[in-house]
């Protein structure tokens, strides 16, 4: 037994030896410092993922504004100087911003790859999401968003909300059940018809269970998406795999036909799926639970910040509920409880200056996504004042929180301010400075360039329309008006607004109107 042991041992120090003096990359001439970590295979990952925005200055302070560290099996070139970030984003020719996201794709969702050169579709995913979430088709998703928000908080909740007495609840529970019901339904439509249905209210009740299942479902495989998007594969986790495929199962062709209302996201997609792929039914459900995936996982966290950085500011919701209030009287709306629901379109959001500082600080201080951009071939990145040479399938990464909490850029930068994306006049403000120089990129939540989220004019209006209902109908308040704010959960850096560690509760009723 001892001795079994002690071989298994020396082969494994055998092994490390091995990959320490042969395995690990050289750096060549014309390239980034780098940092190659002491783990086979993992390399820096360990720290990383520990803290990335703490690992990424440590390294920046060591090497400079640009550096290579491996993760996980992939080397990856940081790039931390705002003054670059246009550079990059002009190497189409030799960066492609596509294979990282494709391949992410089909391995945490379980479809073929939507890659149209590798044969399974020749639909063009991203030119689908800008002709479906812009122009004029946002004003129809507004329109359908407007009026699922006041059913899911006024009638979907209507038994908690009787007599005006107050109502406690974890504040990110409340926003993740009313963004996730309101999302699903004026994405997916509805199981019934409003207009000529006997058994309504019951079909409605029926209706609400199979989206709150379908919430569970969400969280159990959310949960697990970091460790997928990572490489791990989804049998390891039992629970989460089962829940990917209820999702599917629940988003088939064959049941989304028998829906109501269905936003022309879906129709379409579902007619290229049909055309132009080559996807079993399965799959073709499963590109819909991409769909919802990316249209809850960072809406959700970004309005619970919102409107707890609101609640902890008096000063911020004053502001903010004035300017509701302004809006609604601007565009002759009153709020009652009779079942006239309030309308505000696109034009009248836009016009909330305030709201949008709002909701742009709390995503600043929130937010932890990387742009990712992967090598075509060796090729010689240019940037403003040097170049280095980067191998092919090497990927280059902009990490914004880099950004967003850098002192020079925003002053104080772990402080909550709601007016800072406001100038002297009350407008959006645009002038942001480094080392005296106004800077071109310098909020970056969505990322940027051509691969920039095609949903975040949505996002930012659902957001936006949440406030304005909260503020109109409802009463609310932190149950602990002195409670901290709870700490980012880093296990999710990378894929966007990062969730809040711990629930916090709050309480709310029905204004007297």
């Amino acid at each position: 037994m001892f001795l079994a042991s002690w071989i298994w041992g020396t082969a494994v120090i055998l092994c490390c030896v091995s990959w320490f003096l042969l395995g690990r990359r050289r750096r060549r001439q014309g390239e980034p410092p780098l940092e190659n970590g002491f783990l086979p295979y993992l390399g820096c990952a360990l720290k990383f993922g520990a803290n990335p925005l703490e690992f990424l200055k440590e390294k920046q302070k060591k090497h400079g504004h640009i550096f290579t560290c491996h993760v996980a099996g992939k080397y990856i070139h940081f790039l931390t100087d705002p003054f670059s970030y246009h550079a990059l984003m002009r190497q189409g020719k030799h960066l492609d911003w596509k294979k990282f996201h494709f391949a992410t794709s089909a391995k945490a969702f379980g479809h073929g790859s939507i890659d149209p050169a590798e044969g399974n579709t020749t639909e063009n995913f991203h030119q689908t999401f800008i002709r479906t979430l812009q122009g004029n088709a946002l004003d129809a998703l507004i329109e359908a968003m407007m009026e699922n928000l006041q059913y899911v908080m006024l009638q979907s909740r209507a038994p908690k909300l009787q007599s005006h007495t107050w109502v406690t609840e974890g504040l990110y529970t409340f926003c993740c059940q009313v963004m996730f019901e309101s999302g699903f339904l004026t994405l997916f439509g509805k199981e019934f018809n409003s207009n000529n249905d006997k058994n309504l209210s019951s079909k409605q009740e029926t209706e609400r269970a199979h989206i709150l299942n379908a919430l569970e479902n969400f969280k159990e495989f959310d949960k697990i998406f970091p460790a997928l998007v990572a490489g791990l594969p989804i049998h390891l986790f039992k629970s989460a795999h089962s829940a990917r495929e209820k999702l599917g199962e629940a988003l088939l062709h064959k049941n989304l036909v028998k829906r109501d209302n269905l936003s022309e996201l879906v129709t379409l997609r579902m007619f290229l799926n049909d055309t132009l792929s080559t996807f079993d039914d399965m799959e073709k459900a499963k590109t819909h639970v991409a769909v919802l995936w990316a249209s809850q996982a960072n809406t959700i966290p970004a309005t619970f910040w919102t409107l707890f950085y609101l609640l902890k500011n008096p000063e911020a919701m004053r502001a903010a509920t004035k300017e509701v209030r302004s809006v609604l009287e601007s565009a002759e709306e009153s709020v009652s409880l009779d079942g006239k629901h309030i309308s505000l379109n696109r034009k009248q959001l836009d016009n909330m200056p305030i709201l949008d500082s709002i909701i742009k600080e709390a995503m600043r201080l929130s937010s932890a996504s990387m742009t990712f951009r992967v090598a075509k071939e060796d090729f010689t990145l240019h940037l403003e004042n040097d170049f280095y040479n980067i191998r092919k399938d090497d990927i280059v990464a902009l990490y914004p929180q880099l950004l967003h909490f850098d002192p020079e850029i925003y002053a104080d930068p772990l402080t909550f301010k709601y007016d800072r994306f406001l100038n002297e006049k009350g407008e959006e403000k645009t002038d942001f400075y480094r080392h005296g120089r106004r800077l071109k990129h310098y909020y970056m939540p969505f990322g940027t360039g051509i691969a920039k989220c095609p949903g975040r004019l949505f996002a930012v209006h659902e957001i936006k329309q949440f406030l304005a209902l909260i503020f109109s109908y409802f009463e609310i308040e932190l149950v602990d008006s002195n409670v901290k704010c709870p700490s980012l959960d880093q296990s999710r850096a990378g894929l966007g607004i990062l969730q809040p560690s711990n629930d916090v509760d709050f309480r709310y009723r029905l204004k007297c109107l």
